[in-house]
């Protein structure tokens, strides 16, 4: 399954500048998302000191994988009734519990495309796990385990 931006704001409440999610590339519930995050000069994290260039802060590419990591849950547990309904419509909220094993490898910089892998490791309904991977073209820049949980309002 695929979403283009639409459909991703449609799902999570996340909207510029914080929506780090462009694309969505494949979606299978229960296993992986695949989504792309187009670093842009007109993103306010790449403006450096003094006007020079500054890479994509590695909280915010961790931020991307759970924004991905929160898609994927949603599809998988779906997020109500309607399937275009957002989560927190749906007395849904997702948290960001923590991050293991977090390694920065490249800088992300303007003008890249960062596909964020993220697969599940363990889902159940509060509390998910992930492994997250982000990629500029085939070399991997970041990687990291994430904990999830899903709450009812």
């Amino acid at each position: 399954m695929e979403l283009n931006i639409t459909e991703i704001m449609e799902k999570l409440p996340h909207r510029f500048p914080m929506l780090l999610i462009d694309r969505v590339l494949e979606l299978v519930p229960q296993e992986r998302i695949v989504a792309i995050k187009n670093v842009s000069a007109g993103d306010s994290f790449t403006h450096g000191i003094e006007g020079g260039a500054a890479p994509m802060p590695g909280t915010l590419i961790l931020e991307a994988m759970a924004q991905g990591a929160a898609l994927f849950s949603f599809a998988e547990k779906g997020a109500g009734k309607d399937e275009h309904e957002r989560p927190e419509e749906a007395g849904t909220v997702y948290y960001f519990l923590g991050v293991d094993d977090a390694r920065f490898l490249q800088p992300v910089i303007a003008g890249d495309c960062l596909r964020l892998d993220v697969r599940a490791l363990r889902l159940s309904r509060s509390i998910c796990k992930y492994k997250g991977q982000a990629y500029v073209g085939d070399t991997l820049v970041a990687e990291a385990t994430l904990l999830c949980a899903i709450r009812a309002k």
